[in-house]
């Protein structure tokens, strides 16, 4: 009987790379109008999606005039600004409109939106209950339109090509998924971001939940298991370490987030599959190579382009596509729902120190006290 008590690891034959279409989408002739609600600090990437796309953004609307202002002196200047949103919803040629306010505010625009006859990409994370979720899903399919979320991680490259890898068979059924990443998130102290409770497994962790769900699309999960902590000398708020286990019962994936690692910042990724095993290694958001192993051998996967911008070229071509294609797009609003349960139940889990089940936790709610540390 063999035994192989070292973990030895035989060599192996270099073979190419399966070619997967992981770079952003984007329509054959669908050039829509586009209008934006919502013009802080991340829409400068939202716009340059849209320009590179060589759609015309011509309305912004913001709260705050001078902030629409400015976007529009930036990329657009012969668009008109508005600070009512209802002004913008109410022109005939804006097809698409992008909603990228926080999300407290976000529910009533997505709908007048949808009511108005306008598509809508919403800015993630798509809802803070479920409710309003599903709510905002059924009026999208009465009104015959598409409804999709900016969740732009599926558009890295490394996270696209394993999304791609999956859904082609290439790694076959997933048996397990670890993501993981140290790096220093500190600069959010002194901001509005330290206000989040979950900074780290909420704001910052929906990214990578998006991920697992999308992996692991068509199978239910059975339960999620998440906790948190402070940083020994953490001056930050909310608890910069966290992890979390989704538990498919015939599959695995786990999450790990040190959000207060001054040096070495890292991602690191591996999914273990029936056919294969994808793994990578980078600096955050920023894997450049996967290796994928098979009964074939090894190859090395060079990946082109990063996740700003390629991320958000990705989401709205996307939903460009989709809405040419006459079909759901892939970061549907209503497949982002399986996203968020995976989420809402990992923070109930970390307030509560017990396994939560996905789907039963409809919303966010109120935290017990943090844990800190001694």
């Amino acid at each position: 009987m063999s035994k192989n008590y070292e973990l030895k690891t035989a060599a192996v034959k270099l073979i190419p790379a399966p070619a997967l279409p992981y770079l952003p989408p984007a329509p054959k002739r669908y050039r829509p109008k586009l209008g934006l609600i919502g013009c802080g600090g991340i829409t400068e990437n939202h716009l340059k999606a849209a320009r590179a796309l060589g759609v015309e953004v011509v309305a912004f609307s913001d709260v705050n005039r001078a902030a629409a202002e400015k976007r529009r002196a930036e990329f657009f200047p012969q668009a008109e600004v508005y600070e009512d949103y209802r002004q913008l919803l109410a022109r005939d040629d804006i097809a698409v409109v992008d909603i990228a306010t926080h999300p407290a505010v976000r529910v009533p625009l997505i709908e007048a939106a949808l009511r108005a006859g306008k598509h809508v990409l919403s800015q993630k994370p798509f809802v803070l209950d479920l409710v309003d979720g599903r709510r905002l899903v059924r009026l999208a399919d009465k009104k015959g339109l598409r409804l999709a979320v900016n969740q732009n991680g599926r558009w890295a490259p490394y996270f696209s090509y394993l999304l791609q890898a999956v859904r082609a068979g290439v790694l076959g059924p997933i048996h397990t998924l670890d993501l993981a990443m140290n790096w220093d998130h500190t600069w959010c102290q002194g901001t509005q971001f330290e206000k989040i409770r979950h900074l780290v497994l909420y704001d910052f962790g929906i990214h990578w939940f998006d991920i697992t769900a999308a992996v692991f699309a068509g199978r239910k999960p059975r339960q999620v298991f998440a906790q948190v902590a402070t940083a020994p000398g953490q001056k930050m708020q909310p608890p910069m370490l966290a992890h979390a286990v989704v538990d498919y019962g015939d599959g695995l994936a786990t999450l790990s987030f040190s959000a207060h690692a001054k040096f070495g910042a890292q991602e690191r990724l591996a999914a273990v599959g029936a056919a294969g095993t994808l793994r990578g290694s980078g600096a955050l958001c920023g894997i450049p190579e996967l290796v994928l192993h098979t009964s074939a051998g090894e190859a090395r996967v060079a990946l082109t382009g990063n996740w700003f911008p390629d991320g958000f070229r990705g989401a709205l071509g996307e939903l460009l596509c989709a809405i040419e294609e006459d079909r759901e797009p892939g970061n549907s609003a209503r497949g982002n729902l399986a996203s968020l349960e995976l989420c809402f139940a990992a923070l109930r889990s970390a307030d509560t120190d017990r396994p939560q089940r996905p789907g039963r936790v409809s919303k966010l709610v109120a935290p017990r006290p943090v844990r800190r540390a001694r």
